[in-house]
């Protein structure tokens, strides 16, 4: 399908005047409507401003694209607009946009993820742009696009100029995180590089529908190497024994004369494979500690759904419990029936977050093997499980105990089994938290490329099996004993942090006590620290005495602001954070304000040394001014859902929350440097 296609006549206005983003997006919309290419317009262009949301569709150079996937759209459809004072439309370069392209697709296929990377190419030359801008009619207009499409795909098929007699010299494959801008245009700046140099050259797309423009087996083969310029992991496999250059993808747009050369000058690395999708390891520049950061963004990127949708289900069941007067009740969040359900399935959620971090990492290192033994290792940090508790009796020793029993058929061996389970169960086991999850990730995922590289001697016969059974059994085996090793030491370390604090609240030091409470929540955010500075808080409640409720005050609050100094980070100073880190962010005050301090994980998780001891700082300072306020509180969870129950001193408390807050919001800013665009 070509662009003239679907941009009809009457879907084109030049010249426009629009003060604003929102009266641009109007114009296009309107112009839809008076084309008949929409069934429902307010739905489309509802989808159109949640597109906008999620971050602008301005791709630079005076260019915006705005473009929705909506079952109000009749068929496939353009719009276009010139601008000649141009719009604020937020690009990525400041500049202001003077020509816009709207997309309206349909739900039943990918026409507008094609049109969009097709536009995409055909944008990144500046004559063109610069000529559609300058038309001075609508048939002008429809014209220039005609011949350049014509002129660039005169057979419908590639993106890349024609091969030479003798074939491609040199192929590449491009691929960003969305599928969707970066993508396509590193692929038209290498390809227009080559046409430059007289260089044949073809290039892959790794997009959100999918590889196009595939490299075929006999043009790996004929090529004399392959440029990567992608930042997500491509199948690489193929390219075993050939000179492999990687890169970063926004390399592949500034750099692609020097890429090209890498490869024709001789000075890519020859790579070898014996397994797929390990592109992390295909030479080029990427530094040990980039692909790390690319593997830990993997496993972020697929545990933040759980985060956001977990988080928020809770704090409705917070919300619920308040309008049933259930607030400061021992059980709040699941005393009525429907608040219980929402935490429930929250609660699901939340428990499955820190496994599929520990999985994608993991799977991301090692591939499809990895996965096994990351969600295998992420879930034994959640839960403590291991074969001896601290106090060194755990579910073996019970069901040793057992033996006896068994031996005089006084019990059989599975309802022993069960009650050993059970009386463990009961056991305090300390779970190692997301730091436990980034471990069993790691390590699990590294574990098992050894393991692989251990089984590649096996008998060709034995292949098939290598992949269902082999790597499962050794990986599960390795990645048990490494979170049995690492579990235990999370609970001595917890039962030496309560005596500690059992220690200070002895000696009446309340105020530095509460500063260290608050600021152990925000350490690990679910491992030892944060369990013993919450299971301390919680243990002391049944004294009932202003001490007790003081540090509760404390221990929540310090739970309440890393999330919320995270959202308030992201808010004032975006620079700091990727689009994606920015979108996801907003959630993180309604966690923070109903104390899910598990909405921070993913920002610790992907930045540790600035969030951690930034969100450290603004907790103990939040849990000082809570005790040196006087704020007492009875309910051990709840966040603003219970401020009702303090005794009096709630707007002080307040106050201590916004500043902890906003103190942590400061140290980000000063740790963390912003992001290269």
């Amino acid at each position: 399908m070509r662009i003239t296609d679907l941009l009809k006549k009457q879907g084109v206005a030049l010249g426009v005047s629009p003060k604003t983003k929102g009266d641009a997006i109007d114009k296009l919309v309107a112009l839809h409507e008076k084309c008949g290419n929409l069934i429902d317009t307010a739905a489309y262009k509802d989808g159109i401003l949640k597109r906008e949301e999620m971050g602008t569709t301005a791709i630079g150079m005076e260019v915006a694209i705005p473009h929705a996937k909506s079952e109000a759209v009749k068929a496939p459809a353009l719009t276009a607009i010139t601008v000649p004072n141009g719009v604020d439309y937020g690009a990525p370069d400041g500049n202001p946009c003077k020509l816009i392209f709207m997309i309206a697709a349909t739900t039943d296929g990918d026409v507008h993820l094609e049109v969009l990377a097709r536009l995409m190419q055909m944008l990144m030359d500046e004559e063109f742009t610069a000529k559609l801008k300058a038309a001075k009619s609508v048939d002008e207009f429809l014209k220039i696009i005609d011949d350049k499409e014509t002129e660039k795909f005169p057979e419908e098929a590639k993106s890349a100029p024609a091969p030479a007699k003798e074939g491609y010299r040199v192929l590449a494959v491009t691929a960003c995180p969305t599928g969707i801008a970066h993508t396509y245009m590193a692929a038209e700046a290498l390809a227009k590089a080559g046409e430059k140099m007289g260089i044949p050259i073809k290039v892959e797309t790794n997009g959100s529908g999918g590889a196009k423009n595939v490299l075929t087996a006999e043009e790996i083969a004929n090529c004399e190497g392959i440029i990567i310029a992608a930042d997500k992991n491509v199948e690489t496999a193929r390219f075993d024994g050939k000179p492999v250059y990687s890169t970063k993808v926004a390399d592949g747009i500034h750099k692609p004369e020097e890429l090209i050369n890498k490869i024709v000058e001789g000075k890519a690395p020859v790579f070898h494979s014996d397994r797929k999708a390990e592109a992390s390891d295909a030479g080029g520049s990427d530094s040990f500690g980039r692909k790390l950061y690319k593997h830990l963004m993997n496993g972020v990127s697929h545990m933040l759904p759980f985060v956001v949708a977990g988080g928020i289900f809770i704090a409705i069941a917070f919300l619920i419990d308040t309008f049933a007067g259930n607030a400061g009740s021992a059980n709040f969040g699941s005393v009525n029936e429907v608040a219980a359900w929402f935490k429930a399935i929250g609660g699901v959620a939340f428990n499955l977050m820190v496994p599929i971090l520990a999985g994608y990492i993991a799977m991301s290192i090692a591939d499809r093997p990895g996965l096994l033994v990351g969600l295998v290792g992420g879930f034994m940090a959640t839960t403590g499980v291991t074969f001896f508790n601290p106090g060194n009796t755990g579910f073996l020793d019970i069901l040793s105990s057992n033996f006896d029993a068994i031996k005089a058929g006084e019990i059989s061996f599975i309802d022993a089994f069960t009650q050993a389970e059970s009386q463990a169960a009961a056991i305090a086991i300390v779970p190692s938290g997301f730091l436990g999850g980034l471990l069993a990730g790691f390590v699990g995922g590294y574990m098992m490329l050894a393991i692989e590289k251990m089984c590649s001697k096996f008998p060709r016969a034995l292949e098939g099996i290598k992949p269902v059974l082999v790597y499962p059994l050794l990986g599960l085996g390795g990645v048990a004993v490494l979170m049995c090793a690492v579990n235990p030491i999370m609970g001595w370390i917890n039962t030496g942090m309560t005596n500690a604090l059992k220690a200070m609240a002895d000696s009446g030091l309340i105020i530095p006590l509460c500063a260290l409470l608050a600021g152990m929540m925000a350490i690990d955010m679910g491992g030892p620290f944060n369990k013993a500075a919450y299971v301390f808080a919680t243990g002391m409640l049944a004294s009932q005495t202003e001490a007790a409720y003081m540090i509760m005050a404390a221990v929540m609050i310090g739970g309440m602001v890393p999330p919320l100094a995270i959202a308030l980070s992201t808010t004032f100073f975006k620079s700091r954070w990727t689009e994606e880190e920015r979108r996801n962010a907003p959630v993180n005050y309604i966690m923070g304000l109903s104390f899910i301090t598990e909405g921070a994980i993913p920002y610790a998780a992907g930045h540790p040394l600035q969030v951690i001891p930034s969100c450290i700082v603004g907790s103990a300072a939040a849990g000082a001014l809570s005790a040196l306020f006087g704020c007492k509180l009875m309910a051990p969870h709840g966040g603003v859902f219970v401020f009702a129950t303090m005794q009096g001193t709630w707007y002080l408390y307040i106050v201590a929350l916004a500043v902890g807050a906003v103190l942590g919001m400061l140290m980000l800013a000063i740790l963390k440097k912003p992001e290269k665009k």
